[in-house]
């Protein structure tokens, strides 16, 4: 019998989704949670296991510690944001359960493993990449200097990094997601607003073959490597789960691009096409209509676009592989077709200005698409972005929330203050939202959804949101004006 192991995303900040915390270092605006999707593969590989998602299913930090003292084997899934706190609740798991053994796995100790051996003293290991198949061989048994893809220390304290893990190719003898998914969480707890609720999600892919240089997954845990499920594989999974999840309203492909391959894309389509099923799936805007097409004949509904920027400088300078006159192109073809667009937009990229800021929230306006988010720009460690950052020194400070969990600029170039480019986020929001045609469309299809009460609730929860983050743009406007007061007048 394999170690009894449990499997984390471990309690955080109030709605702090975990699940996205490698992309979103803060709560959101309106409470959501994406899926551990990577944690849910080895613990469908290990008899015993439970994989625990603490976040959406409201676990304290205590009542984790209490639920850890039934475990041989604790498998951490950390974040940027949350390594401080993860690696104190490490410990407090290791004082009340001293004979479990800990590994941490995620973005910050494949980029720092060294980092994370000497911070956190009760890691056993940590896992580089992807660690599906190395916390699965430590679990059966295999020792530590025999696992490909970890770091460790050794007897005499000496940190060994073993030889990379290739990585996993043959994605069709992983097992399905959603059967964890049936056994250890409630899909109810699950929500994000521009989906159907309630709503799935799952990778028919992994890696992605763009180069934007900001984008941290395929920098650090999946790869640049495009590799795929079999049509055949999803379809099945999809048919599954369907008949399992009766209630499921929408599934979602959290793959980093999912229709990045014409053919494959089509060949899938015309599979989930006879199930009957609706579903949502990330894009890039060099998708074709043809495809489009496909995919909404199939029941795609709505598609997660990462437009980022509405200058062309910027775009080439994250080389994004797109232009504004594609994307704009892009967005007509969805409309014509009748698919939902949630877009995705980023302030403080490199070579952001003033006036970039303003072409992009102009041009987000002209692509009028359903549903937005803007994000403050942040260089996490083994990006692109962070190396660019760090070599000019942009990063002011480290840190990427403000200690409650919200996001906080923390990038400032030359004429572009940290405390501008969060107020233009809020003042992105305000344009883009309070438009007559934008807030209509909002309350329409609350209405239609029979959703009032949800609506309710996330206009509630956003308001909130938005005056803490007014109050704290000018509560930094007004520190940074005493300091220059305060400048001036020991100059004098």
């Amino acid at each position: 019998m394999p170690l009894k192991t449990l499997f984390l995303n471990p309690p955080s900040f109030e709605n702090f989704d975990g699940g996205a915390s490698s992309r979103w270092p803060a709560t959101r605006e309106i409470e959501s949670y994406w899926y551990p999707v990577w944690l849910a593969y080895p613990a469908g590989m290990l008899e015993g296991s439970k994989l625990l998602d603490a976040p959406p299913h409201h676990v304290s930090a205590e009542e984790t510690i209490e639920i850890a003292k039934g475990y041989e084997f604790l498998v951490l899934f950390t974040s940027t944001v949350g390594w401080s706190g993860d690696h104190a609740l490490a410990r407090a798991i290791k004082n009340a359960n001293p004979s479990i053994k800990i590994a941490f796995v995620g973005p910050p100790v494949t980029t720092d493993p060294d980092r994370a051996l000497n911070e956190c003293e009760v890691l056993d290991f940590v896992c580089r990449r992807e660690f599906d198949f190395s916390v699965v061989e430590y679990a059966n048994g295999k020792p530590l200097n025999e696992i490909l893809g970890i770091s460790y220390k050794d007897s005499s304290g000496v940190i060994q990094h073993n030889p990379d893990r290739p990585q996993v190719e043959d994605l069709d003898a992983m097992p399905w997601a959603t059967k964890i998914y049936k056994r250890d969480m409630d899909v109810t707890r699950y929500n994000v607003p521009f989906l159907l609720h309630p709503y799935i999600s799952l990778y028919s892919t992994r890696g992605c073959p763009a180069q934007c240089t900001f984008c941290l997954w395929p920098q650090t845990l999946s790869g640049h490597a495009w590799r795929k499920r079999s049509t055949d594989d999803v379809a099945a999974e999809m048919k599954w789960a369907k008949e399992n999840f009766p209630h499921v309203k929408e599934f979602f492909f959290d793959d980093d691009t999912f229709n990045i391959q014409k053919v494959r894309t089509i060949e899938l389509c015309e599979k989930l096409k006879p199930l009957g099923i609706t579903w949502s799936c990330t894009s890039r805007v060099t998708t074709d209509r043809d495809t489009l097409k496909a995919m909404k004949d199939a029941g795609c509904r709505l598609l997660i676009v990462g437009f980022e920027s509405g200058d062309p400088q910027i775009l080439k300078n994250i080389k994004k592989g797109a232009t504004v006159e594609r994307a704009r192109d892009f967005v007509k073809d969805c409309h014509d077709l009748g698919l939902i667009i949630h877009a995705d937009f980023i302030l403080g990229l490199p070579g952001e200005t003033k006036e970039s800021i303003r072409n992009t929230i102009n041009f987000a306006k002209t692509l009028d698409c359903e549903t937005i988010q803007v994000s403050v720009a942040h260089a996490y460690p083994g990006t692109e972005f962070y190396d660019f950052a760090a070599r000019n020194n942009f990063i002011t400070n480290e840190k990427m929330e403000d200690g409650g969990g919200h996001q906080m600029a923390h990038i400032e170039y030359p004429g572009l203050p940290t405390e501008y480019v969060m107020e233009m986020v809020h003042k992105f929001y305000d344009e883009y939202y309070f438009r007559p045609k934008a807030a209509f469309r909002v309350v329409w299809k609350a209405v239609v959804n029979r959703d009032v009460p949800r609506l309710y609730t996330e206009a509630k929860a956003f308001m909130k949101l938005r005056s803490q983050r007014n109050k704290a743009s000018r509560l930094k406007k007004e520190e940074n004006a005493l300091k220059a007061q305060e400048s001036v007048s020991m100059n004098a």
